[in-house]
């Protein structure tokens, strides 16, 4: 298989240059940023978006800049959890393109940002026939140029809201090699952590600095007590990060405030730092900032 220094000379496309050319804009945007940090699931509907926000929402409430990067291309959400609308057209400069600003400043680039309407899917071809191959190749060229093109500007921190499944980390690693680490997040039921299993052993393979694992949904707070209840019966998540030998950053009871403050494209965290959940997600954020600084 060639590559491109194998090929002599390009047709005056000038090839090599243009990919050198994205790589030093790409390595210049990611030096201005302090720590990168990936969250991710092997599976859908733990969470981890919401948290992903929250997480945000502390970070920046204990004096960070931060920014999120929406790599979940196919079902983006950060916009909504945000409460960014997608009649916020994006503004491109001679520094590149502008991120869009959420609440409490939290920089943010998404698919959503692009698409036409709110209900708009995300379609890479409207040919049938389009292989896989093919439509993953568009995937990961998307995604170098959403974090390439973006003029972050000076940030400690860029969160990075995966996808479901585990073979996105891939094209992140080669994007940003220096990556902090990821955030794993499971719940308790077992089908979860069977999942969660999977993307922690393919991350331990491919040498990925794994930060901890998260419980999500640990039972649910009462909004008027304050007490808490079972909400998934399963294994003990803490259990299973001592079995791959990561750390355990801790248990998050769901709330239902969060769906409320979700859906007005608030933050639940900035208006309930003292409640039960609240407090969680705090020492969650303590412990990633002890793992990595």
């Amino acid at each position: 298989m060639k590559t491109y220094e194998d090929i002599a000379g390009d047709g005056g496309s000038n090839i090599i240059e243009q990919v050198e050319a994205l790589g030093e804009k790409l390595r210049a945007r990611l030096d201005r940023i302090k720590y990168k940090v990936a969250l991710m699931s092997g599976k859908g509907g733990v969470g981890k978006s919401s948290l992903t926000a929250n997480v945000a929402a502390c970070l920046v409430d204990k004096g960070h800049s931060v920014g999120i990067l929406d790599a979940d291309l196919n079902g983006p959400s950060i916009c909504h959890l945000l409460g960014v609308k997608n009649s916020h057209k994006l503004t491109i400069d001679d520094r590149g393109v502008q991120p869009g600003t959420g609440s409490h400043n939290i920089k943010l680039m998404s698919m959503d940002m692009l698409l036409s309407s709110p209900d708009s899917p995300v379609m890479w071809t409207e040919e049938a026939d389009a292989t896989a191959v093919w439509v993953s190749t568009m995937e990961s060229t998307a995604l170098r140029e959403l974090v390439a093109d973006t003029d972050w500007g000076d940030l400690d921190f860029l969160l990075i809201d995966m996808p479901p499944g585990s073979d996105r980390i891939d094209n992140i690693r080669s994007l940003i090699p220096e990556l902090a680490g990821v955030v794993e997040i499971t719940i308790p039921s077992p089908l979860s952590q069977h999942i969660v299993s999977k993307s922690i052993t393919k991350n331990n393979k491919m040498k990925v600095p794994i930060i901890g694992l998260v419980e999500n949904m640990a039972g649910y707070t009462c909004p008027h007590c304050e007490k808490e209840g079972p909400l998934f019966e399963g294994e003990d998540v803490e259990n299973l990060a001592k079995q791959k030998n990561i750390p355990y950053l801790g248990k998050i009871p769901f709330d239902t405030r969060i769906g409320r403050k979700t859906d007005s494209g608030s933050l639940y965290y900035m208006d309930n730092k003292s409640s039960v959940t609240g407090k969680a997600i705090n020492s969650v954020v303590e412990k990633i900032l002890k793992s990595i600084k």
